[in-house]
């Protein structure tokens, strides 16, 4: 499941594509919650959306392949 540490497979843009899913929802609700009121912001919509895949990737670039941040071991 891991790949070496640098390395993406095709399978972690998916991954992150679903992660970028949920955080736009979740995006919403804080959102709503703060302001008391739902609104949608497009814009924080897809900047939480972005951020959120983006985040993923680079978790899996920085996680080597036993799932150890920053190193293969």
């Amino acid at each position: 499941m891991w790949t070496a540490l640098g390395n993406v497979k095709i399978s972690d843009f998916w991954r992150g594509l679903i992660v970028a899913i949920i955080a736009v929802p979740l995006t919403i609700i804080y959102d709503s919650a703060m302001t008391g009121s739902l609104t949608f912001d497009w814009k924080k919509i897809v900047a939480a959306a972005i951020v959120g895949g983006v985040a993923y990737i680079v978790k899996n670039l920085a996680t080597g392949a036993n799932g150890n941040l920053l190193t293969n071991k």
